[in-house]
């Protein structure tokens, strides 16, 4: 529990900001898992299409500080691979 007013606010700053995370995160769970089905379907056209939100997402997350830059990068290039190894 809190001793003063700014340790107040402080704890329900930090709550908010867990909270908005958690969802920033989870959505963008959500659209890489949905990428990685179309590529275990071998779908190219839906798996470019969800690459491009997946991509989308990550870079915005990636923006507001919940993922480092080098995460997304990380991110990026592995599910940018295994789109091109799709035909291979």
């Amino acid at each position: 529990m809190p001793n003063n007013l700014n340790a107040a606010k402080r704890q329900r700053q930090n709550v908010s900001r867990r909270m908005r995370n958690r969802n920033v995160k989870s959505s963008c769970r959500t659209a890489i898992k949905a990428f990685e089905l179309a590529l275990k379907e071998k779908n190219k056209e839906v798996a470019i299409e969800k690459l491009k939100i997946s991509i989308k997402m990550l870079d915005s997350a990636a923006g507001k500080g919940i993922y480092h830059k080098n995460t997304v990068a990380r991110k990026k290039s592995r599910m940018s691979a295994a789109l091109a190894g799709i035909d291979a």
